[in-house]
């Protein structure tokens, strides 16, 4: 464990590369920070930085190794499995929060993250957003991408933002998929990754023109940013293009994009449009 410091910041990492970039950042300001993953997490590139393991029901451990390592600030970073907990292991700490978390769990991702983060500023911790950290990684309105939105695609995304918007208000996803203004999926528990494969192996048959389609991720409309921002990268443009799509929308300043020139290069090389709408578009 890094010797204690005042004012680090524990990166509670997840799977995907934006951990990493903030370990990555962290590193190259000389600031302490301390990458924590949980159960069998593979995190492998974390044998390069400051590392240790936690289990979901030893609430208590793991706020004693963030206050050990000197951390008073916080950041939630990566996407998370919903755990299986398992209450023989629950130490005394989550056996107090466990009726509060666990009403949470039942309830949207952004109530969950809610509760989960006013745990941590009721230990003392100070949340932050990565985009507080990496903030060259937000998304700046333009079309960087060879290929630009058609009448049709355009039609398409701001259809998909009407629904992602309401999707929102109830707490359900950040995402949706839309061909010619029809829904094609929604994003829901199961994540982005899983209704592009949705829409690869189910939406031929409600698709009559070809050439159509588009990925739209936003915010959900009162959502807390700093503990789950949207983020996109070459991951989301594959994926996209194995469900057919002619491109990836996201709103100005709405998400984080993860290597923004290596996603525009892997979009140009599979024909998509990468587009970052302003809100008068």
């Amino acid at each position: 464990m890094m010797a204690a410091q005042q004012n680090g910041l524990a990166i509670i990492a997840g799977r995907g590369d934006l951990p990493k970039l903030l370990a990555e950042e962290c590193a190259r300001r000389n600031e302490p920070y301390l990458v924590i993953g949980f159960g069998n997490a593979a995190l492998k590139w974390a044998v390069d930085h400051p590392f240790e393991t936690a289990q979901f029901e030893k609430a208590g451990a793991l706020f004693d190794t963030i206050r050990n390592a000197g951390c008073t600030r916080v950041v939630f970073a990566g996407s998370m499995s919903r755990p299986s907990l398992n209450p023989l292991k629950y130490d005394w700490k989550f056996t107090k929060l466990a009726p509060r978390l666990l009403k949470s769990l039942g309830a949207g991702d952004d109530e969950t993250l809610r509760t989960i983060a006013s745990v941590f500023n009721e230990e003392g911790f100070e949340i932050i957003g990565a985009d507080s950290i990496l903030e060259n990684l937000v998304a700046k309105r333009g079309i960087p991408s060879k290929r630009q939105p058609s009448e049709i695609d355009r039609t398409d995304a701001n259809r998909a933002r009407e629904i992602v918007t309401q999707l929102g208000q109830v707490d359900v996803g950040q995402g949706c998929v839309v061909a010619n203004g029809i829904c094609l999926a929604l994003e829901t528990i199961q994540g982005t990754d899983a209704m592009l494969d949705f829409v690869a192996q189910t939406a031929a048959p409600y698709r009559h023109n070809a050439d159509a389609g588009v990925l739209f991720k936003a915010p959900k409309p009162h959502q807390d940013r700093r503990i789950d921002f949207p983020a996109i990268g070459t991951d989301t443009i594959h994926a996209a293009h194995r469900a057919g799509l002619n491109g990836v929308v996201v709103p100005d300043g709405g998400a984080l994009i993860i290597d923004l020139q290596e996603t525009v290069k892997i979009a140009d090389e599979l024909n998509l449009f990468l587009w970052i709408q302003g809100g008068d578009e």
